[in-house]
């Protein structure tokens, strides 16, 4: 759980520090531009560091992918896009005049503070209350996702380790079966099918 984490943080922090200067008011992600884009991506460390300390009476959410599958399903700041996007271009702002610096300490502390955590502690989150051990996956997942869209946006590599990788397509996989969608992905992967345009279950 938390070597997959450690480890996205530390090649999407690598990946950021080898953004050019001139790079960061260029096209990110959408209605983002590429600060935004890395601004929202340090949220996945804000929201370590942030939930860390707010401790939850109940486990209403029971693993990674329970905690995507009940996304799409929540009203508020879980479905609101536009809030979503605010939070991107706040968080960026927040980067200040050396973002990459900036997101590499958010890197270092949410990590130690990960690693000093007990996994099975019950946190609150947006989504509902969950232990240590489902969320940060959570996380990594969002650190490789927008660490991918880092590197498009700025032709720059980001590599992940096999470990990692397994971890989030882990996740990913399971979530798309508790969606319902196990038997698209089954027929996709064996070539029997092809996911329909924009499929995802994030």
């Amino acid at each position: 759980m938390l070597e997959g984490y450690a480890e996205a943080a530390e090649a999407v922090t690598g990946l950021v520090e080898r953004i050019p200067d001139d790079a960061w008011d260029g096209p990110g992600l959408g209605e983002w531009d590429l600060r935004a884009l890395v601004g929202h991506t340090s949220r996945s460390f804000v929201t370590v560091l942030t939930y860390l300390d707010r401790p939850a009476e109940t486990e209403d959410i029971d693993s990674p992918e329970g905690y995507y599958a009940l996304l799409p399903s929540m009203t508020g700041e879980g479905l609101d896009q536009a809030a979503v996007a605010q939070r991107g271009r706040d968080a960026g702002v927040a980067l200040g005049d050396d973002p990459a610096a900036a997101f590499a300490s958010l890197a270092e502390r949410a990590v130690a503070a990960a690693r000093a955590a007990d996994p099975d502690m019950l946190i609150a989150s947006i989504a509902g209350g969950l232990r240590v051990a489902s969320y940060v996956p959570t996380r990594t997942i969002e650190l490789v996702v927008h660490g991918n869209d880092i590197a498009a946006a700025t032709g720059l590599d980001v590599t992940f380790s096999t470990h990692t990788t397994t971890q989030v397509a882990t996740v990913l996989a399971r979530t798309a079966v508790r969606l319902g969608h196990g038997g698209l992905l089954l027929r996709a992967l064996t070539g029997r099918a092809a996911l329909p345009p924009g499929f995802s279950v994030v």
